[in-house]
């Protein structure tokens, strides 16, 4: 095989970001399983079930330390004897040729959420893993998209976006050097899998646009937040527009001296778009296509301009002069991802019902 085709063999399928699952306690698996191991020379295997048991009879035995006797003999007695190899479930990641051993999903979730408890109750989890958030943008999206991921904030994420991963996206956004040029929704969706393959995970690679947006928003079950963390002003609007239409609450985060926006459309389906900030605009086929320095006379008052950081400010009057867009930083984004997966979490948990801006600024909190 030459470089070339090296190259386009490695592209050729860059939407894969669904892994497949393996039952080896159904007949018709197994086999599927072993055809699997047979075709495919470069798969690497991870089997690591033994510790994945180990920890889940430690986390149901939380009152006293189980010695290693005690450890193997409550596994045997869990395993009920169901064959290792045979228990669980083996789920083949087909974008890195990667075979990995997990527990069952009912088991997986309750052990990856077990050091939750009890910031997070037993039936606090419950009530999330029936939650559908929507993100649109992975940019800063992706690091918020992760983070509801690690946290396990709902049990489905919708991502939007139609961008590729490019190098300059590389000082704030979560991925490897092998990943540029890939859409940036599948890079997001195949962390997410590897991270947690239960979690139903739906991608937008055309981005949010007036034609699916409904889709985006209510197909398969209506969205309990949507996450707004796009660029394209008239995407902004038509978002809110549409989110306040069927009455999902939006979140947005701004990474800069971290200011996040709620708007309860959800309790208050009259509450102005982004508190009354995006102008009158009947047309918003106008705001496509604008430049960076053209979209600022618009999008300053709806990010607060006035209430900027200084840094923030200079940079944007230097857009089209020293730098091509604006600044984002890695530890401002993370920030965002923390402030709108905490605020999600309690918006769904009804511990949180208010709209409105709200700053986490570091240089006024730690001076």
């Amino acid at each position: 095989m030459t470089f070339k085709d090296r190259i386009q063999e490695t592209k050729s399928a860059p939407d894969v970001f669904t892994p497949v699952f393996y039952h080896p306690g159904q007949s018709q698996d197994q086999e599927q399983l072993q055809q699997l191991l047979e075709e495919t020379p470069h798969l690497r295997v991870y089997d690591e079930l033994e510790s994945q048991l180990r920890e889940l009879v430690k986390c149901q035995h939380p009152a006293r330390k189980l010695s290693e006797a005690e450890s193997a003999a409550a596994i045997t007695a869990h395993l009920n004897g169901v064959p290792p190899g045979q228990y669980g479930v083996w789920v083949y990641y087909p974008w890195s040729a990667k075979l990995v051993h997990l527990l069952g999903k009912e088991e997986f979730i309750y052990l990856r959420t077990s050091r939750n408890m009890h910031k997070i109750t037993a039936e606090e989890r419950t009530v999330l893993l029936e939650k559908k958030i929507g993100v649109i943008g992975l940019s800063v999206g992706q690091t918020i998209a992760l983070t509801l991921a690690m946290e396990r904030v709902c049990g489905e994420l919708r991502l939007a976006d139609f961008d590729d991963v490019e190098l300059t996206n590389m000082n704030r956004l979560r991925t490897t050097v092998d990943n540029l040029g890939m859409p940036k929704v599948i890079v997001a969706a195949r962390e997410i899998a590897e991270m947690d393959p239960f979690i139903t995970v739906k991608v937008f690679t055309d981005g949010a646009t007036e034609e699916n947006l409904d889709s985006f928003l209510t197909e398969g079950g209506k969205l309990d937040i949507l996450v707004e963390e796009c660029d394209g002003i008239d995407v902004k609007i038509l978002s809110r527009q549409k989110a306040r239409k069927h009455r999902i609450p939006v979140v947005m985060d701004t990474n800069d001296r971290g200011m996040l926006d709620i708007e309860r459309f959800d309790l208050d389906p009259e509450y102005p778009l982004l508190h009354g900030l995006i102008p009158p605009i009947e047309d918003l086929g106008t705001l496509k296509h604008l430049t960076n320095e053209e979209k600022i006379p618009i999008l300053g008052p709806m990010a607060g301009i006035a209430h900027m950081s200084p840094r923030m400010k200079y940079s944007l009057g230097e857009i089209g002069k020293t730098i091509t867009t604006w600044p984002q930083l890695a530890s401002s984004v993370m920030l965002g991802g923390a402030l709108v997966t905490d605020t999600c979490r309690r918006i769904l948990l009804d511990q949180l019902r208010s709209s409105g801006r709200y700053y986490v600024d570091f240089d006024q909190l730690i001076q």
